[in-house]
């Protein structure tokens, strides 16, 4: 229970207060003493009997005018309004002690940290943002600070702010420090952006698997180097993504990062983008500097090399080999320090057989590789990407991050995703546009069925010897898994079967040439 004491401001009054409590054998919670002569008491509940005696001696004391019960002391309803108004902010606060303890968090704080520990209040500060150097700030400066960095994957505008108290001599002391986090205004772009200069471009990338590990361990030891970087991955992976943190973690960062889609455009567009032409060539008067040119120190991102023209190819080979080439129209030769990085979805392998690309150009690129896993064979990531795409969208949508389902997230983790990261993001966002309470379900995302992917292949053809049927039906099922597993030896692995034997199979039925 809580007493609101009505009293004169005199010398020992409080004394005897706490002398009746003592000898009712009372168990003093918290008192609050206001100036202008009130006394608030927080005390464990009692019956009526032993309420109406304390009452009555509480009244009997000199300079007590009043004594009445109330619902909340002064600093429980402080605490509660300062709470409410805190968790309805939009950025994340935390209140960290000069030792690094959290003490305390608003619920946008809790959401976002949620992963990291099991209660945030009590945690430190150096559990969640092992980035930010607190000790060396509290010992070196101190001062109002703001920070770009990245919270599972998003980007956060962090605001470290010192909390001073003033002393009775008027000297400040400082006592604590709040952490304010805002998303970054960029972070508002597609997941795949990272800018150039970035030098946390790993952190963007969220999994917890093994093999997502494993490649963002192997791809930071790639970037350090110089020779071409080949990327293969399906898809909507985020290949363009992984090269940007590449450079971005390189001796180059600094310096440009330029990429060019080598399937988006003609082939004679594509050569003068990438090498320039001379004056008075393509009837144009002055010369233009190629990508190769602009990026003298950085980065060239051939995207889908897989794409590129035989003509083109015979150029970057060139190129690749003494780091110098020509402009179109002109006989004098150019040299420039680029580190090319290129990506395919293809199988490069398939497409030297088929004599689309070249080998010895294969040989060249192929120096360093990075493979990146589809979404269907590391399934424990999308529930940590779906929490940041949710978490990012939600806040571009101004809205509360709502929960998932068990279903949904069943239902998550059994699709093939054949879009990948990029599919993942979209349905996100979708489904939060379709949201009319706080939790996702399955049917805000709109999936296609088992039903659906079997739709159209038709009834099995029954003409023919036994032999035929089953090679017709074997090829029909090949063809279907074919394209969720573009290549022998993914497929290979999905049947469970050698890769020499679907290599054949595949072979004999004509698929994947196209």
């Amino acid at each position: 229970m809580r007493l609101e004491v009505l009293c004169e401001d005199r010398l020992g009054l409080t004394r005897e207060l706490l002398d009746i409590l003592t000898s009712q054998n009372l168990d003093l919670r918290g008192i609050d003493i206001d100036p202008i002569g009130i006394i608030y008491l927080n005390c464990p509940e009692l019956d009526f009997d032993s309420f109406s005696s304390l009452m009555a001696q509480i009244r009997r004391i000199d300079g007590v005018s009043d004594v009445r019960r109330i619902q909340f002391m002064p600093s429980e309803r402080k605490n509660t309004e300062l709470t409410a108004v805190l968790d309805n902010l939009s950025e994340a606060l935390l209140s960290v002690s000069l030792n690094g303890q959290i003490a305390m968090a608003n619920q946008k704080a809790k959401q976002l940290f949620h992963s990291f520990v099991p209660s945030l209040v009590g945690g430190t500060i150096g559990q969640i943002l092992p980035k930010f150097p607190y000790q060396s700030w509290l010992d070196e400066s101190a001062t109002r600070e703001k920070h770009n960095i990245v919270v599972s994957g998003i980007d956060y505008l962090l605001e470290v702010i010192p909390v001073h108290l003033q002393q009775n001599n008027d000297t400040a002391v400082h006592t604590s420090t709040v952490f304010q986090l805002r998303p970054s205004r960029h972070n508002m772009g597609n997941i795949e952006s990272v800018a150039d200069h970035d030098p946390l471009g790993f952190e963007h990338f969220v999994g917890v698997s093994n093999r997502h590990k494993a490649l963002i361990t192997q791809a930071k030891k790639l970037s350090m180097l110089d020779q071409p970087l080949l990327i293969e991955g399906d898809t909507g992976t985020g290949k363009e993504m992984l090269a940007r943190a590449c450079h971005a973690r390189s001796h180059r960062a600094n310096n440009p990062f330029i990429v060019l889609s080598c399937a988006s455009m003609p082939d004679d567009v594509a050569e003068t983008e990438l090498f320039g032409h001379a004056e008075g060539a393509l009837n144009q008067g002055k010369p233009h500097k190629g990508i190769f040119e602009n990026a003298d120190g950085g980065t060239v991102f051939l995207d889908e090399i897989g794409e590129m023209s035989a003509h083109l190819q015979s150029k970057l080979l060139r190129f690749l080999q003494d780091g110098t080439f020509r402009r179109v129209g002109e006989d004098n030769e150019v040299s420039v320090d680029v580190r090319v990085i290129a990506s395919t979805k293809h199988t490069l392998e398939q497409l030297m057989e088929l004599g689309t690309f070249r080998q010895d150009l294969y040989f060249r690129l192929n120096v360093l590789n990075l493979n990146i896993p589809p979404l269907r064979e590391r399934t424990s990531d999308i529930a940590p990407l779906l929490d940041m795409l949710l978490l990012k969208h939600s806040s571009q949508l101004g809205i509360e991050k709502p929960t998932c389902s068990a279903s949904l997230m069943d239902a998550l983790n059994s699709y093939m995703w054949p879009g990948n990261i990029r599919e993942l993001d979209n349905a996100a966002l979708r489904a939060l546009t379709e949201l009319d309470g706080i939790e996702l379900t399955t049917h805000h995302f709109h999936l296609p069925t088992l039903d659906n992917l079997h739709h159209g292949q038709g009834k099995i053809d029954m003409e023919g010897s036994l032999e035929q049927i089953m090679k017709r039906h074997e090829s029909q099922v090949l063809d279907k898994l074919y394209q969720a597993f573009p290549s022998s030896r993914k497929l290979a692995k999905r049947l469970n079967v050698s890769h020499t034997s679907i290599a054949n199979k595949l072979r004999d039925y004509d698929i994947g040439k196209k």
